[in-house]
C-alpha cells in the first residue's frame, strides 16, 4: 500500500493509515520509523477527552506530536499564529496528524467516548511546553 501524506499547514502533516480487517479483530497501523513525520521516539501515551470538552491550547518547543484517534471522533485545531486548520479524525477518517514544535494545538471530543494515541518524539518535559486559555484565540468550536 502506498501511503500519501500531505502537508496541510507548514509543520503539519496528515497521513492516511492502513486498516486491516480480520475476522477476530481488526489491525490499525499508527507509525513506522520510515514514515514521513517520524522524528524519533520519546514516549507513547493515550489520552481521552469527554464529549464536547476541549483540551488545549498547548504549544511544544521541542516535541513533535503524532496523533491517532483509536476510539470516537476528535476535532484537532492547529494554529500557527495566523491561520487555523481543523481536522476531524476517527475510525472512519483514520489518519495520523503530525504537528511539529512551535504550533498551538487544541482538541475537542465529538463522540460519547474519545481516545487518542500520541507517539511523541521526546519524553514529556513540562519545561518545553506552554499552555494558554481557550479564549486566547478566536476560534469558533461550535461549527
Amino acid at each position: 500500500m502506498s501511503i500519501r501524506h500531505k502537508t496541510i499547514l507548514n509543520g503539519v502533516i496528515l497521513t492516511p493509515l492502513e486498516q486491516i480487517t480480520h475476522p477476530k479483530g481488526d489491525i490499525f497501523h499508527a507509525m513506522k520509523k520510515s514514515d514521513e513525520g517520524f522524528s524519533g521516539f520519546g514516549e507513547a501515551y493515550f489520552s481521552t477527552v469527554n464529549k464536547n470538552d476541549i483540551k488545549g491550547w498547548k504549544r511544544h518547543s521541542k516535541m513533535t506530536l503524532n496523533l491517532v484517534v483509536s476510539m470516537g471522533e476528535i476535532e484537532f485545531v492547529v494554529h500557527d499564529g495566523n491561520d487555523f486548520i481543523s481536522v476531524k479524525l476517527s475510525r472512519g477518517n483514520y489518519q495520523r496528524l503530525t504537528v511539529e514544535p512551535g504550533l498551538w494545538v487544541a482538541f475537542k471530543g465529538l463522540s460519547d467516548e474519545n481516545m487518542l494515541l500520541n507517539l511523541a518524539s521526546i519524553e514529556h518535559d513540562s519545561d518545553e511546553s506552554e499552555n494558554a486559555d481557550l479564549d486566547i484565540f478566536s476560534y469558533d468550536w461550535s461549527s
